[in-house]
């Protein structure tokens, strides 16, 4: 069930093999939230679009579910980014650059 105070973040995988993995690992890490799968959207001329994960959780849920993130990045065997999209600003982060941006979203996570 929606909250007032619940806020929205969108994960976009560069290798969709690994979407699924990343939406368990979100719905253990953030009890009592509701992550789903949303249909990616074609840019006309494309003939389509990768699935994206829309995670609806309190403020606290979305920060112990960024938190996570590192290992999950790290643990993978190919090159994996992770897109994290609020409020409209996006955040790409990788296991090589996830020390350095992962401040910058829990700061778009306070506002």
């Amino acid at each position: 069930m929606e909250r007032a105070e619940d806020k929205r973040a969108e994960f976009a995988v560069s290798d969709q093999s690994q979407l699924g993995a990343l939406r368990q690992l979100l719905g253990w890490a953030v009890p009592g939230s509701r992550v789903q799968v949303i249909p990616g959207q074609p840019e006309p001329g494309e003939q389509g679009a990768m699935d994206i994960l829309a995670l609806l959780a309190s403020s606290s849920g979305l920060v112990a579910a960024i938190k996570i993130l590192p290992e999950f990045l790290r643990s993978r065997k190919t090159a994996l980014s992770v897109t994290v999209t609020v409020e409209g600003k996006s955040v790409s982060l990788t296991a090589t650059n996830v020390d350095d941006v992962l401040p910058i979203l829990e700061r778009l996570l306070d506002d």
